[in-house]
């Protein structure tokens, strides 16, 4: 798998957008979730809790599939990508992303963490599939 680039569209819907579907395995089985996320210099990220299913996976399975998309105006628009993951637990660039998650997202503000309370997830694309560009 190489590193993924998007057209200047498709990076334009995936800063409009907010809410994706994540998908890891779990005992073979896949495990999808809704998650909030920031899309930023070609990858993506995303905050969950230490204690979740989705954390547990990605420990086991650093490989991550990922769909953001749309129905606006009845057009279905979609990216999926599969890609892999990093755990951030702390340092600058937990610092970075938790400021622009706090920046974005209201619920950060109202339910705020700090280094070492959850984890920031980054998925660098390997591939990807789009329609409706």
């Amino acid at each position: 798998m190489n590193k993924v680039t998007f057209t200047d569209a498709e990076i334009k819907f995936l800063y409009s957008n907010e809410i994706c579907r994540i998908a890891t395995c779990n005992n073979d089985l896949p495990h999808v979730t809704p998650v909030s996320y920031i899309f930023s210099e070609g990858k993506f990220y995303f905050a969950t809790d230490y204690n979740t299913l989705k954390y547990n996976n990605l420990k086991k399975n650093n490989r991550i599939s990922i769909v953001v998309d749309t129905t606006e105006n009845n057009k279905n628009t979609a990216i999926v990508t599969r890609g892999i993951t990093t755990i951030i637990h702390k340092g600058r660039k937990f610092e970075i992303l938790y400021n622009m998650f706090h920046d974005k997202f209201d619920w950060v503000k109202k339910d705020p963490w700090k280094q070492g309370e959850a984890p920031f997830i980054e998925v660098m694309p390997k591939d990807k599939v789009c329609w409706g560009f």
